[in-house]
């Protein structure tokens, strides 16, 4: 036991598990001043001078380890947020867009429209409905229109409505309808129309471009993760949409604004 110890510990035997572990332990020239025949009479110093570059070799290998670590850590891939960006800001101008046809439709013109009565709300049989769920509204001639209720019960509700609506109608009862003439608009009128339709020209197109402006700070938070080149682009694709949206509430209200002068 004893001699085998010995033998593992000899001077080759200690040369060969350096070469073969790559551990910076003593080298011949730290060597030099001891023979084999030393390490065999001071096994414990041989065992000490082992120990120590082992713990030293060690020590250095977790460093190296942890830095390596480090080195290699995954970079998180950020998405694109930019389509999702521009899909919200479209919706949010289509829905300006629809808000504002169904503002203009409220104004009255000289002119029958089956449309002009969709924004009135009936109260009938305890719910609150929209004048399209309840009646079918049609036509007669340029200056009136009919209107039936799917329920002949509800002819009061009806009148009631159409009567309290800012639309200035009296419609007449004609057996299970109702007939509504459309009185002809002074200048006045025309006149206080026109500015209305200015006013909700302005509103729209100005949350038109609040979703403008909103698309561009989502972009701008999302920082260096969008290439500035990439942004750029970004920024101008919305102006385009912007530009389209706000043309298309413009040449709307000119055509409600020629309607109504026109009646």
């Amino acid at each position: 036991m004893a001699t085998a110890l010995r033998r593992s510990f000899s001077l080759r035997n200690l040369l060969l598990f350096r070469n073969r572990s790559n551990l910076s332990l003593p080298t011949l020239s730290h060597l030099s001043s001891f023979s084999e025949t030393t390490f065999l009479q001071n096994p414990r110093d041989c065992n000490r001078l082992f120990f120590d570059s082992f713990i030293r070799e060690t020590r250095r290998g977790f460093a190296k380890g942890r830095k390596s670590k480090d080195d290699n850590d995954t970079i998180e891939v950020v998405p694109d947020i930019r389509p999702t960006v521009k899909a919200a800001a479209v919706s949010l101008m289509e829905a300006a867009i629809v808000a504002l046809s169904r503002e203009l439709s409220k104004l009255r013109t000289g002119r029958a429209s089956a449309g002009m009565l969709d924004h009135i709300i009936v109260e009938a049989n305890g719910l609150k409905m929209p004048l399209s769920r309840v009646a079918v509204v049609s036509v007669m001639d340029p200056q009136t229109l009919s209107v039936t209720p799917y329920d002949p019960n509800t002819l009061k509700e009806l009148e009631h409505a159409i009567v309290s609506s800012p639309l200035g109608l009296n419609p007449t009862l004609e057996g299970q309808r109702l007939v509504a003439s459309i009185p002809p608009l002074t200048k006045e009128h025309i006149q206080a129309m026109c500015k209305v339709v200015t006013k909700s020209s302005e509103d729209f197109k100005q949350s038109i471009r609040r979703a403008r402006q909103k698309a561009l700070d989502s972009v701008k938070k999302a920082g260096s993760s969008i290439p500035k080149d990439d942004a750029k682009r970004f920024e101008k694709e919305i102006d385009e949409l912007t530009k389209k949206f706000v043309k298309q509430a413009d040449e709307m209200c000119k055509a409600k604004e020629k309607e109504i002068a026109g009646s």
